[in-house]
């Protein structure tokens, strides 16, 4: 978990809102979107409820692994709420962090796909064709943040009847063969552009959010448009408390932390 957590702090906290909006905007100032899709997890809230795996779940007909599959490795958790522990007993303090598909600019797992199943939208998503997975899993072997699963099971073998009842319509189900993992429940950014665009308009700040981000009583996830500077996930990571996941790999997610424990 030290390793997870280990961050640039300095880097983030000498450069100025401007400089990081600019960063940000670089990759995509050619890619003709006016979206940059991103989020803002604020660790000083999180209490590890565990909504948001479950909200994930349910949105996106996640199969449901027992016991047995998970100690052969065969889970499949989109997100997971990782635990650490800080100080010396008997003073210790348990901290929580939600940890999802970081959607790195410069994602390890899309140049070793022999298929090009997983790719990057110009809105700097990292998304998956599961229509062309062939499940080598070479994606899963390059991802540094242990956030994409193979999925092993048999989609009319774990939703039996009834459970095909809570499945969501908007989201496909998946079955055996194919690798999966968080995509900012893209069908919800879609379907939100589908109409804006009927309406002649760009989206607007919160028209969209995700699952986990709904889920959240606290309001640890924030989502939204990495290129609008007034939205609330960028007014969010111009905070000082800002870091990424693994920052030194120089995979640039658009998964931004706020440190806990800090003013």
């Amino acid at each position: 978990m030290a390793d997870l957590m280990t961050a640039t702090h300095e880097a983030a906290h000498g450069a100025d809102h401007g400089a990081v909006q600019g960063a940000m905007a670089a990759p995509y100032a050619g890619a003709g979107s006016p979206y940059r899709w991103g989020m803002s997890v604020d660790l000083d809230r999180c209490t590890g409820c565990g909504a948001c795996v479950v909200a994930c779940h349910a949105e996106n007909n996640l199969p449901i692994a027992g016991p047995i599959d998970t100690d052969e490795g065969r889970s499949v958790d989109w997100m997971r709420v990782e635990r650490y522990w800080e100080g010396h007993y008997p003073e210790v303090t348990a901290h929580f962090v939600p940890v999802m598909c970081q959607h790195c600019t410069n994602a390890p797992c899309e140049p070793v796909c022999p298929v090009f199943a997983t790719y990057h939208t110009p809105e700097g998503l990292n998304g998956m064709v599961y229509n062309r997975c062939i499940g080598t899993q070479y994606c899963q072997n390059n991802d540094p943040y242990n956030v994409r699963f193979f999925n092993w099971f048999e989609a009319a073998l774990n939703f039996v009847e009834p459970l095909a009842n809570q499945l969501n319509p908007d989201v496909t189900v998946r079955s055996r063969g194919v690798m999966e993992k968080c995509t900012f429940c893209v069908h919800r950014i879609r379907e939100a552009a589908a109409d804006a665009k009927a309406e002649e308009r760009l989206l607007e700040d919160g028209e969209i959010t995700t699952a986990c981000a709904q889920s959240c009583s606290a309001n640890v996830i924030t989502f939204g448009n990495l290129l609008d500077p007034h939205s609330k996930v960028s007014t969010a990571i111009a905070s000082a408390r800002r870091f990424r996941l693994l920052e030194a790999l120089g995979t640039e997610p658009v998964v931004y932390y706020l440190k806990g424990g800090q003013a």
